[in-house]
C-alpha cells in the first residue's frame, strides 16, 4: 500500500523534498538535506565489504601517523583519532551501544584526568589514560545494571514456576509437610535490583563508589532514574532505602578534610513524610526515622538527631548545597516510581517541632540553587513532554497513519520545520519483508516439541541453540536480556504458540510511534510511550535481495546488510560480542569459508518499500541496538534484523542506533573519501561520515 494516502498532506510526488527518489535521500541521514543531486549517505552495510580503496586510505593515514612520530611531530595527536585508535583496543564488560559485552574503542580524555584514577574502576582502565566521557561511563554503568536485572528476573521467574509446581503438586495430594512452600517461597524470594546492585558491587562494577559534594559527573539536571537502585550503582544516591545519604567519618581525612561530618550530600524527595513540604525550589523536608514504614507515612515515635538529621543539620552550618531527587508514582518503573534530578539545594535553615501525628520531628528548608536548568518536574509529577492523547492534539500533523492500516497501533507523521509542511511519501510500507526475484529461502527448520510455551530450557531445542537458556524474560511483554550473537526464537516448526517467550520479537508494534521531521537529519522516529531496555522495537524490513543485485545501485541509502558476523567480531561500529553463540550459527558460518573474509550475500532494501525503521536515524550515543534473529529457518545469512532498547527510553525521546561505519569508511561515485559531518548530538561524538 502506497503511503501517499488521503489522510497523508502535502506537495504532490514532485512538489516537496521528500516527494521524488532523489530527495529520499535525505531521509535516513544524520545529515542535513541539500540539493539531493550532491547529497548521498552510506548504506547500512558491512564495514567488511567497502572498496579496498578504504584500506588504502587508511594505511595511508597510518604510515603518515608513523613517519610525524618519528619525526616528533604531531602524530601522538592524531594516532589517538577514532580511525586509528580503532586498532587499540581493550576488553571491557560494562555495557555498551548494543548492550553486551565487547571490546570498545579507546578515546582521550582530559590531561588533567588521565593522571588519577577513573573512581570505581578497577584494572588496567583505572591507570590507563584513555576513557569515555562522563555521559557514556553513566549510560554503560546503568546498561549493565539492567543486563543483571534481567538475569536475576529470569531466575526470579524461574523460582516462582518451581513454586507455582509445588502447590500444584501439593494441591493434588503432596504429602510434603504443610507450609514448606511458603517457607520456601520467603527464603528465596529476594528482589531482583537488589541482587544486582550486589552483584555490580562484589565486581566492582560500580561507578563513583567515593561520595562527593555537589553534581555527579555525567548526570544532568533532569535525569531520570527508573529505581532507587539505579542511582546506586552510578554513585548517585547511595542506599535504595533511606532518604538522606551523607558522608561519615571515615571521610575527615583527605579531600574533605576540613568539613565536620557527618556531611549530607543527596536527598530524595518522595512523600514519603506526612509533615513533608514542596513548594518546587523551596522546600520543607522532613528529617529521617520514626514514621510508619507499612507505607501510610505516619509518625509514631520522635526523631532523633543523628545519622542523616544531624548530616543536614552540619550542612546549614558549613554551607554546604546537597543534590535533590523528586520521586514520584510511574508504572514505566518495576518499582512502581520513577526519579528525577532536580539540582543543586542548599540547606539554608532547620528547627525541631511537633508533626501532624504529635511526634518530634527535625524540619530542613532547602532553597534551589540559582543559575540552573529549569525544573523538569512539578512537585512530583514529572512529564518529560506533552503526549498527545487524541490525533486532534498532534501538532503539524501531516499523515495521521503513514502504515495505511497495515499495523495493529497507527503511526502518526509530524513536521513543524517545512514550509509548507509535507508527508514522507514516495515509498511503499511494508510491515514485513519482500523477496525479490532469484531469492530464494530456506524451507522452514524442525522446532521445539513444546506444548502451549516454551517452559523448560533444559527439554526445550529452541532454548539450547541459544546456550541453554532462554534469550527473553516475560517482564513487559518480553524483553532480551543482553544482545547475543544471534538469537533462535521458536518459528513455524515449533510446539508453541504465539504467547511463547521466545517469540518475543514476532508480536508487532507494542509501542506509539510518530515519524517527524527534523532541521538537520530529515524524518526520526520517536515514541509517546516508555520502552523499557531490552523491549523488541522493530524489524528493518524492505525488499530482501542479493548483494550483486544492489552493489551497482547508486543513490539507495536504505540498504542494510545482513551481516551477522559484524555484530560478533566488531568490524566497525556495531561492537564485539561474541559471547554465546551457538554451535549451529558457528558451523553455517563456517561452511561459507572463512570466517574473516566472508561478506554478506543477502541485504534489505528499504529504498522504496519498507516501514518505520527506515526513518530511524544515527547516532555514536544510540538507545537502540541491532539483533540478528533468526526463527523460521537457521540460515545466518538470511537472519532478521530486529532493532532492541539498548537503555530505557522515555517518552518523545527520537530513538536511534548505530550505523555502523567508521571515519573515512564512506566513499563517494569519484572514489574519494566523503568528509560529512555527522549531525547525531551525541555527548561522545566520534564524528563519523554519515
Amino acid at each position: 500500500m502506497v503511503v501517499q494516502s488521503p489522510k497523508c498532506v502535502g506537495p504532490n510526488a514532485n512538489g516537496g523534498v521528500s516527494g521524488d527518489a532523489s530527495a529520499l535521500k535525505t531521509l535516513k541521514s544524520s545529515s542535513p538535506s541539500p540539493a539531493p543531486s550532491t547529497t548521498s549517505f552510506p548504506r547500512r552495510s558491512s564495514a567488511r565489504i567497502q572498496d579496498k580503496k578504504e584500506l588504502l586510505v587508511r594505511r595511508r593515514v597510518e604510515l603518515l601517523a608513523e613517519d610525524e612520530d618519528k619525526n616528533g611531530g604531531a602524530a601522538k595527536k592524531r594516532t589517538t583519532a577514532p580511525a586509528v585508535a580503532s586498532s587499540n583496543r581493550r576488553r571491557s564488560f560494562s555495557g555498551s551501544d548494543n548492550g553486551g559485552m565487547e571490546e570498545k574503542p579507546m578515546d582521550l580524555v582530559p590531561e588533567a584526568e588521565s593522571k588519577k584514577p577513573i573512581d570505581g574502576v578497577s584494572g588496567p582502565s583505572a591507570t590507563n589514560p584513555v576513557g569515555k566521557s562522563d555521559h557514556a561511563k553513566i549510560k554503560d554503568t546503568l546498561r549493565l545494571f539492567n543486563k543483571h536485572y534481567l538475569h536475576f528476573v529470569q531466575e526470579e521467574e524461574k523460582r516462582c514456576k518451581k513454586v507455582v509446581v509445588q502447590l500444584d503438586k501439593k494441591s493434588k495430594g503432596s504429602k510434603s509437610k504443610k507450609g514448606a512452600v511458603t517457607e520456601d517461597t520467603k527464603s528465596t524470594a529476594k528482589r531482583p535490583d537488589l541482587k544486582a546492585i550486589t552483584k555490580m558491587t562484589e565486581n566492582k562494577e560500580t561507578l563513583y563508589s567515593s561520595k562527593r559534594i555537589g553534581n555527579i559527573p555525567g548526570i544532568d539536571v533532569g535525569h531520570q532514574f527508573y529505581s532507587r537502585a539505579e542511582m546506586v550503582v552510578v554513585g548517585f544516591h547511595s542506599h535504595w532505602l533511606n532518604g538522606i545519604d551523607y558522608m561519615g567519618q571515615n571521610y575527615s581525612k583527605g579531600e574533605y578534610s576540613k568539613y565536620t561530618f557527618p556531611l549530607a550530600v543527596a536527598i530524595v524527595l518522595s512523600g514519603m513524610y506526612e509533615d513533608d513540604l514542596d513548594n518546587a525550589e523551596d522546600v520543607v523536608y522532613t528529617g529521617q526515622g520514626g514514621h510508619n514504614l507499612t507505607g501510610d507515612k505516619r509518625q509514631i515515635r520522635d526523631q532523633v538527631m543523628e545519622r542523616g538529621n544531624l548530616a543536614l543539620k552540619n550542612c546549614v552550618e558549613q554551607d554546604v548545597s546537597v543534590r535533590v531527587v523528586r520521586g514520584h508514582d510511574s508504572s514505566s518503573s518495576y518499582c512502581g516510581r520513577v526519579y528525577t534530578y532536580d539540582g543543586l539545594y542548599k540547606v539554608v535553615q532547620y528547627w525541631a517541632e511537633k508533626g501532624i501525628s504529635g511526634f518530634t520531628v527535625f524540619k530542613y528548608r532547602l532553597k534551589r540553587l540559582e543559575g540552573q536548568p529549569l525544573l523538569t518536574t512539578n512537585q512530583v509529577q514529572f512529564s518529560y513532554g506533552r503526549v498527545p492523547q487524541s490525533i486532534s492534539e498532534i501538532r503539524g500533523l501531516v499523515c495521521e497513519d503513514i502504515t495505511g492500516g497495515q499495523e495493529n497501533i497507527p503511526i502518526p507523521a509530524t513536521n513543524l520545520v517545512d514550509d509548507p509542511p509535507v508527508a514522507p511519501t514516495g515509498f511503499t510500507y511494508h510491515k514485513s519483508i519482500q523477496v525479490s526475484k532469484g531469492v530464494k529461502l530456506p524451507k522452514n527448520t524442525a522446532g521445539c516439541n513444546c506444548i502451549g510455551t516454551c517452559g523448560d530450557p533444559k527439554t526445550c531445542s529452541c532454548a539450547k541453540l541459544n546456550g541453554g537458556d532462554f534469550p527473553y524474560v516475560h517482564r513487559d511483554g518480553g524483553r532480551l536480556i543482553e544482545a547475543k550473537d544471534v538469537v533462535f526464537e521458536c518459528g513455524p516448526g515449533c510446539g508453541c504458540g504465539p504467547g511463547c517467550v521466545n517469540r518475543t520479537s514476532q508480536r508487532g508494534f507494542k509501542y506509539r510511534f510518530e515519524v517527524f521531521r527534523t532541521p538537520k537529519k530529515g524524518w526520526a522516529v520517536r515514541s509517546w510511550d516508555f520502552i523499557p531496555s531490552g523491549a523488541p522495537i522493530c524489524e528493518y524490513t524492505g525488499i530482501l535481495r542479493r548483494q550483486e543485485d544492489v552493489d551497482s545501485v547508486s543513490g539507495n541509502d536504505y540498504i542494510f546488510d545482513i551481516d551477522c558476523l559484524q555484530t560478533m567480531n566488531g568490524v566497525g561500529g556495531r561492537e564485539r560480542r561474541s559471547r554465546d553463540a551457538s554451535i549451529a550459527a558457528v558451523n553455517s558460518l563456517d561452511k561459507h569459508g572463512d570466517r574473516s573474509e566472508s561478506v554478506p550475500e543477502f541485504c534489505i532494501d528499504a529504498g522504496s518499500s519498507g516501514n518505520i525503521a527506515r526513518f530511524i536515524n544515527h547516532s555514536c550515543g544510540p538507545n537502540l541496538f541491532v539483533q540478528c534473529v533468526l526463527s523460521s529457518h537457521h540460515d545466518v545469512k538470511l537472519a532478521r534484523v530486529m532493532l532492541f532498547a539498548a537503555d530505557n527510553i522515555p517518552p518523545l525521546q527520537e530513538l536511534t542506533y548505530d550505523y555502523g561505519y567508521a571515519l573515512d569508511s564512506v566513499f563517494g561515485p569519484d572514489g574519494k573519501v566523503k568528509q560529512m559531518p555527522c549531525y547525531c548530538g551525541a555527548t561522545d561524538c566520534k564524528k563519523r561520515l554519515y
